[in-house]
């Protein structure tokens, strides 16, 4: 892998109001693309609400990259249906993951990302000093759709060995 930085554990927490893509609800699962990266949640029967708790980890060579999410419910016998889209960017994050944090109290907040029509936040994301991590939770606003939101948690890895930030 060429010039590894680190690793970026996103947490896919949950999905709010998701749109019904079936007549009982949705089976819904979601992707993460970042590069030629690209991993999935495990899919929830029947629910537009599902609780996720699940971590996936990407890897960070190039900073400027841009993570894209899309929903997808699962069907049987025809091809999946798509249930919304959205992206985010990984710079504020990384740039607080760059500053020496080790004095300040758990906690504090480092910076706070605001929603704006270029990126998909539902809401300002807090960049947060908590037990020896940074960490940043997000509520992305999904695109191409009817409703839908999904909840995530940013966090990063650092590697021994790694280029690093």
């Amino acid at each position: 892998m060429e010039h590894l930085l680190g690793l970026i554990r996103v947490r896919v927490v949950r999905g709010v109001n998701l749109a019904y893509r079936d007549t009982r609800g949705s089976d819904p699962y979601i992707v993460l693309r970042m590069g030629r990266q690209k991993l999935k949640t495990s899919v929830k029967k029947k629910n537009v609400n599902p609780e996720w708790n699940e971590d996936l980890t990407l890897s960070v060579s190039d900073p400027t990259q841009t993570i894209r999410l899309e929903v997808f419910d699962k069907d049987i016998f025809s091809r999946d249906d798509r249930m919304g889209d959205a992206e985010f960017e990984m710079q504020s994050f990384l740039e607080a993951v760059r500053m020496d944090l080790s004095g300040l109290p758990s906690g504090t907040i480092i910076t706070t990302v605001k929603p704006e029509r270029t990126n998909c936040l539902a809401g300002e994301s807090p960049i947060v000093w908590k037990d020896g991590r940074i960490t940043q939770d997000l509520v992305l606003r999904l695109r191409n759709v009817e409703s839908g939101e999904v909840e995530l948690q940013l966090q990063w890895v650092s590697i021994p060995g790694a280029a690093g930030l």
